[in-house]
């Protein structure tokens, strides 16, 4: 056995029969199945000329198969590369452009509009539809199951995300497979999962939370996932009577609370109820225990050092924190200026070391040596502090970045569009309390002249341009920006003014 991740994956599996995936249609894929149809995509991928290091991205709807495909990739050799659904055609241009994939696979419904960005690119396009048929899953159709999964180290590379920062374009976070088996391992370990477990799959698997932490944990436990395309509480509470565990995001939380049929006896067969991926709000984790008994358990992770902390199974669950380090991982909070280590209650930089840590950005050796310190460890940008009890609390961002709806949005990109208008001088975009999504992209707008435009009119001409999780909720008109004696804009006065506009 190698580091690969499917290698480990795969000698770990006790009960073949086991049922790994279930759709909502009651398809059920045994462990056995898994293996047999990611070994006919991984020859699949093989025949399209994908080498071991080759890039395989992907921008699909969520289905069995986009699961299948991620495994097949690494199984490969290959490096996975998922991309939001929610990115236009341009945005795609430079993901694709930058990591330049051997093969990029789209819905059939996108791929002409996406062929350009990827003949630039130099990959060759397939397609997987929602219902998880394409050209590519002709092509595993017809091949065999059998595959000698590809010898990995645990130093190379398994997957490339694309993270958000506050300037500039994105960064791609590489992942290894260490970096993702470490990761896996510690969660099993501090969540207590086992085979015995079924989860409530509904999170997009774009993203670290819900394509690493839900699927790796999940299948590397022997345990079983219910497949939901989407969040729907309907489907979520009818679940609830034979699964286990539920992994969303705090708009999840919100949502479920609206509905009366969440009560006691509705959740009394669940073992747990995780949130991550935005901060949560300390008045939905009471309402949620006061209702159905469970405390939820929050976490904290990021795009290139997947979960560093979370309260724990057995003990508090601490409403405003995000718990203790993970087994093997290493958290302080230091001195923004200095980087010497503060003491407990005083507020700075947070900083992660450990296997989980990614190796670096994808082609920016800067970035990497700015950010990722010699002795290992990783400067999150999230300032926060430990409390008396050693739990975490992140208490702001040293970045201006936004997390909508669990989402990475960064506000100059939107701030360039905005700017590029007829009508605008300037803007600043920020992120400001939401009931619903934690956080709303809200543009603060500087006109030409009072009646230059209206907010219809910059909703309008962002339609299409950003990614709807991008695109401001509401956008506001200012006579000027704030600025400090340097000439920055300064956004903690506009999120003063405007603290109170999803009120």
């Amino acid at each position: 056995m190698t580091a690969n991740l499917f290698d480990i994956l795969q000698s770990g599996i006790t009960d073949a029969q086991a049922a790994a995936i279930e759709t909502p249609k009651g398809e059920r894929i045994s462990y056995a199945d898994l293996i047999a149809r990611t070994g006919r995509m991984a020859n699949a991928l093989v025949s399209l000329g994908v080498a071991p290091g080759d890039r395989v991205a992907a921008q699909v709807e969520k289905s069995v198969e986009a699961i299948i495909l991620y495994l097949a990739a690494v199984r490969a050799g290959a490096v996975f590369l998922p991309l939001n659904t929610g990115y236009t055609p341009a945005e795609i241009d430079y993901f694709i452009g930058d990591a330049t994939p051997a093969v990029f696979v789209c819905d059939p419904a996108r791929a002409d509009a996406l062929k350009d960005a990827a003949d630039r690119a130099g990959a060759k396009i397939v397609t997987l539809d929602a219902g998880g048929q394409g050209s590519l899953t002709d092509a595993a159709a017809d091949a065999s199951p059998d595959f000698a999964t590809v010898p990995r180290e645990a130093d190379d590379l398994a997957a490339l995300l694309y993270t958000s920062g506050t300037t500039g374009r994105s960064k791609g976070a590489m992942l290894t497979h260490g970096n993702l088996v470490s990761n896996t391992d510690a969660l099993r370990e501090a969540w207590r999962y086992t085979a015995d477990d079924v989860l409530i799959h509904a999170l997009p698997i774009f993203h670290t939370h819900g394509l690493f932490v839900a699927t790796n944990v999940t299948l590397f436990s022997g345990a079983s996932m219910i497949f939901l395309p989407k969040f729907d509480p309907d489907r979520i509470l009818g679940l609830m009577d034979r699964a286990t565990v539920l992994m969303g995001v705090p708009t999840f939380y919100v949502r479920l609370l609206q509905d009366d049929r969440l009560d006691r006896d509705r959740t009394a067969h669940m073992r747990l109820f995780i949130s991550g991926s935005a901060p949560l709000l300390a008045e939905t984790h009471r309402e949620w225990q006061a209702r159905t008994g469970h405390a939820i358990l929050e976490r904290y992770g990021m795009t290139e050092t997947n979960m560093n902390a979370s309260n724990p199974y057995d003990g508090d669950r601490i409403a405003g924190t995000v718990g203790m380090p993970l087994p093997g991982v290493d958290i302080i909070v230091t001195d923004p200026e200095t980087g010497a280590e503060l003491p407990r209650d005083q507020i700075g930089m947070i900083e992660v070391r450990g296997p989980n840590v990614f190796k670096g950005y994808w082609q920016m050796p800067e970035k990497t040596a700015a950010e990722l310190r010699e002795n290992g460890f990783f400067i999150t940008g999230d300032l926060g502090k430990f409390d008396e009890r050693g739990y975490l609390h992140i208490v702001g961002r040293g970045k201006d970045l936004i997390i909508t709806g669990g989402y990475n949005v960064y506000p100059k990109e939107i701030e360039s569009e905005i700017d590029a208008l007829p009508g605008v001088v300037e803007s600043a975009v920020i992120g400001l309390p939401h009931h619903d999504f934690g956080e709303g992209v809200t543009a603060v707008v500087v006109p030409a002249a009072p009646d230059a435009l209206s907010e219809a009119d910059v909703l309008a001409a962002l339609d299409g341009r950003l990614a709807k999780f991008k695109q401001p909720k509401r956008v506001v008109f200012v006579d000027e920006l704030p600025r400090n004696t340097m000439g920055k804009v300064q956004k903690n006065l506009l999120r003063d003014r405007f603290g109170n506009l999803y009120a």
